[in-house]
């Protein structure tokens, strides 16, 4: 488990830097992702490329991990101090709660919100 904590230290680090090509080249091709602002979810790597774009042209959020655990069927579970502004930097949302990852053969195959 070790090794998948590093790899989503890294994937949070990238994703606060928006370095979007480095982040997808993380997942599965047909990674499950979930849409944290419509619900739902989105699918395959193309799937999150255009989440995260209509994403950041709306919101700047900016996610900490703070813990790791391991979870049910082989998950890591994260729990992240997540901070969005709006994209003039007025707080919207200041809060903390689990991110859920599955991770086979080095690649996020599904990553869900509790």
């Amino acid at each position: 488990m070790q090794r998948d904590i590093e790899a989503i230290k890294v994937l949070y680090a990238l994703f606060n830097a928006r370095a979007m090509d480095r982040l997808l080249a993380s997942m599965d091709p047909e990674v499950v992702w979930a849409n944290g602002m419509d619900g739902g979810y989105v699918h395959g790597r193309e799937g999150v490329r255009a989440y995260w774009t209509r994403q950041w042209s709306i919101i700047d959020p900016h996610v900490e991990p703070e813990t790791f655990s391991s979870g049910e069927a082989g998950t890591v579970e994260v729990g992240v101090h997540q901070v969005v502004r709006d994209l003039k930097g007025e707080l919207l949302v200041d809060k903390r709660l689990t991110h859920s990852f599955q991770i086979k053969k080095g690649l996020v195959t599904r990553f869900d919100i509790r």
